[in-house]
């Protein structure tokens, strides 16, 4: 690629499921991409695992000096959906967004997610609907992106439940 110092990051949507296929294609025409990946836990037959997932599934970035390199050649790659536009021009991506998603990753290249939540461990909470409706429990801490451990007090002791956040509620 050309002086990456006079590129700008770019984002460019891909076809369902076509990243990888957008991003390899690509690269071979020239382009710098920015492809952020972050692990995805799954669960599947009393097994957990890890595999890697875009961190914005459709969409990567794309360094280009629209000075010197052909961007409408983006447009047409196979894997790609289209290049974001404001009309006719490319939309550019503010300059400090890259280096900070670079910036969460670990060692091994990925996004490292940091589940907000929002509760901190030992606060009081109640249960809004399901088989628990209106117990009241303690946090225990986050399980996933949208599931939250509680202790509820259950025939004399406390047992561990993995509800969803949306569930949960300060008490």
């Amino acid at each position: 690629m050309s002086d990456i110092s006079s590129a700008r990051w770019y984002v460019v949507q891909t076809q369902v499921n076509g990243e990888a296929r957008a991003a390899e294609n690509l690269r071979r025409q020239g382009f710098e991409i920015y492809l952020p990946l972050y692990l995805k836990r799954r669960c599947h037959a009393r097994r957990t695992d890890f595999t890697a997932k875009p961190l914005f599934p459709r969409y990567m970035f794309v360094a280009i000096d629209v000075t010197t390199q052909r961007w409408r050649s983006v447009q047409s790659t196979f894997g790609v959906a289209g290049l974001l536009t404001n009309g006719d021009k490319p939309m550019t991506v503010p300059e400090s967004v890259i280096p900070a998603l670079k910036a969460r990753e670990d060692a091994k290249g990925f996004v490292k997610m940091n589940p907000l939540s929002p509760f901190a461990p030992g606060d009081k909470v109640r249960v809004l609907a399901g088989a628990f409706m209106e117990n009241a429990g303690l946090f225990d801490g986050m399980a996933d992106h949208d599931r939250v451990y509680i202790l509820l007090e259950l025939l004399g002791r406390k047992v561990r439940v993995q509800l969803d956040t949306d569930l949960v509620a300060a008490a």
